[in-house]
């Protein structure tokens, strides 16, 4: 059912050679910043909780790039690929991974606070499925404004399972707000499988229940990420509301930094990996004739030295001072 409520949300995106190496190459961006992410923390620099999104790198890619720079999303704890690749920049991010006073939130918002205003980037949460509702705001703001801005909100599959959820789309189907719903669907909720959770197939399903289209796609393929997000993200630019998207995906990673992943085995994450979205993404552009193995490996140089310059800006960026201890905190 899910997959066929709206035909226009299938096609397939034509994508360009410029507009397919985009893509590429915010996919490796995404990748390296989190496998440096990774290393560092192993290795005590990084300070809080760390939750990779090492994996799902076609989800966050190919959503925002259907998206205008004026744009918003909203993202959650296992957020650096959403900012990434809403624009966000690497330097800054990396500051406030290492609690630094450069980094987007002064080094006191850490890995699941990240947030860039000036692009849309509406801030990573800590909280399941809180950027649900928050997106549903930031769409009806567009509509009251008359601003010409759509929303994307990413949530993960155990989001789906809680109130925030069926309020935002309710609220946003009876507004027929802007804003497009990706459920990233790794198939766990830190160590609860899907099925054991959840009592439909797809959550894509339950868009029916609110009247608006609910598409599944494949998380792993960013081309079909790009496609089924630009139709929900047109068909919300003509009024037509909101669209529910769930992306089927895995993280290679275990949920957090600490987790010891006993819940899966090693052949299911290994028969994953066979299906890298990166590696499936390159195989595309080859036979499409969109790039090469040079380009690919040149791109790979290119983000690789900016992860080091983002990694010594941070190291070479100040600790945040102790007046500023009280500053940017507000409450009633």
């Amino acid at each position: 059912m899910a997959e066929t409520m709206e035909g226009f949300l299938t096609a397939e995106a034509t994508l360009s050679a410029q507009k397919a190496q985009e893509m590429y190459r915010l996919m490796v961006r995404i990748r390296l910043f989190e496998e440096r992410a990774r290393d560092l923390y192993t290795r005590n620099v990084l300070r809080g909780a760390l939750h990779l999104y090492i994996g799902m790198e076609g989800v966050a890619v190919g959503a925002c790039s259907a998206l205008h720079e004026d744009d918003y999303i909203t993202s959650t704890h296992r957020g650096h690929g959403h900012c990434i690749a809403k624009g966000g920049q690497t330097e800054l991010m990396m500051a406030e991974l290492m609690g630094k006073s450069t980094g987007y939130c002064k080094g006191k918002g850490g890995s699941m606070h990240i947030a860039d205003m000036g692009r849309g980037i509406l801030g990573a949460n800590g909280v399941v499925c809180a950027s649900l509702p928050i997106a549903a705001g930031a769409a009806l703001s567009s509509r009251l404004l008359g601003l010409d801005r759509v929303a994307v909100s990413f949530f993960g599959d155990g989001g789906a399972n809680i109130g925030p959820f069926h309020e935002a789309m309710n609220f946003a189907a009876i507004w027929k707000l802007p804003v497009i719903f990706v459920c990233e669907n790794n198939l766990y909720a830190i160590s609860t499988k899907f099925e054991q959770s959840t009592a439909v197939p797809n959550v894509a399903d339950r868009a029916a229940a609110y009247n608006f289209p609910g598409v599944v796609a494949n998380g792993n393929d960013v081309v079909d990420m790009y496609s089924k997000v630009g139709g929900a993200v047109d068909r919300a630019r003509k009024g037509g509301g909101p669209t529910l998207i769930e992306a089927k995906t895995y993280r290679f990673e275990g949920h957090n930094m600490g987790d010891p992943q006993n819940y899966r085995s090693k052949d299911e994450v290994e028969k994953w990996r066979k299906i890298d979205p990166i590696l499936r993404f390159e195989d595309y552009m080859r036979a499409h004739e969109l790039g090469n193995d040079d380009a690919f490996q040149h791109i790979q140089a290119e983000i690789k030295d900016e992860i080091d310059r983002a990694v010594e800006f941070a190291r070479n960026s100040p600790e945040p001072s102790l007046d500023e201890v009280m500053t940017d905190i507000y409450a009633d």
